[in-house]
């Protein structure tokens, strides 16, 4: 799984690196180096303008999200908290994510992204989990590759209300390979630039193409380094957060 990642880019190099064409200052977020559940985070994603035709052209945008995907008909939208993943094998069929895997995709930016290997721990002899920080091997910013929903929540009545609506997004992920594979088994999936058009476009909506647009980050050239367990507490942010230990 994905369960952590660092997001630190501003919006200006995010609109510029995914050529965002529409984005809100309201929803800048701050740099995070250890982004959690249910945080916002920064997305990328396309939607269609409606006009008065029924059509309108297909918008670019760069939008705060919250990390834990709620299905449309969830009652309760504390469920997104375990949803911060999807499979990559299941995502086209499962009821919680095949209608935005068809419709509703959209890309995470991330320096990285954490896993835990389990070690003994030489002092206590007990076990414990060593946490790792896996980037691309260039330093290259990754595009994971996610979906988002829509929830309503039935107790505001007023559809124009802020709080009428939630927008979530959850993380595809595989099999791990290379230095991820080597701590854990699962890993999150990545576009190269050249697949952001189709990934993004909803009118795309044939899902074997889809899938095979997905590829693991930085085709598996990946670095992986142990750093302070420091980040097992989400109160716990800042750049110390990637430094390497022994």
């Amino acid at each position: 799984m994905c369960g952590r990642y660092a997001s630190t880019r501003s919006p200006e190099d995010l609109t510029r690196l995914f050529q965002v064409t529409d984005w809100r200052p309201d929803e800048t977020l701050a740099p995070s180096w250890n982004v959690a559940p249910t945080d916002q985070v920064y997305a990328v994603l396309e939607r269609t303008a409606r006009d008065e035709d029924g059509g309108g052209e297909v918008r670019r945008e760069l939008r705060a999200l919250r990390w834990g995907l709620v299905p449309s008909w969830a009652k309760d939208p504390k469920v997104g908290a375990r949803m911060i993943n999807a499979r990559v094998e299941t995502v086209h069929d499962k009821p919680a994510y095949r209608r935005a895997f068809a419709r509703r995709r959209c890309l995470l930016p991330a320096d990285g992204f954490y896993e835990w290997e389990p070690v003994k721990d030489e002092a206590t002899g007990k076990a414990r989990k060593q946490p790792y920080f896996i980037q691309p091997a260039d330093g290259q910013l990754m595009a994971m590759a996610g979906l988002y929903e829509y929830w309503r929540n039935p107790d505001v009545t007023n559809d124009d209300d802020p709080d009428a609506w939630l927008t979530t997004c959850t993380i595809i992920t595989t099999e791990a390979t290379d230095a991820a594979g080597r701590i854990h088994p699962r890993m999150p999936l990545a576009l190269a630039p050249d697949h952001y058009d189709a990934w993004l476009d909803p009118r795309h909506q044939n899902t074997d193409d889809l899938r095979g647009l997905l590829t693991r980050p930085a085709d598996g050239r990946l670095d992986a380094r142990p750093v302070s367990t420091a980040v097992n507490d989400v109160r716990n942010n800042g750049p110390h957060l990637l430094a390497e230990v022994t």
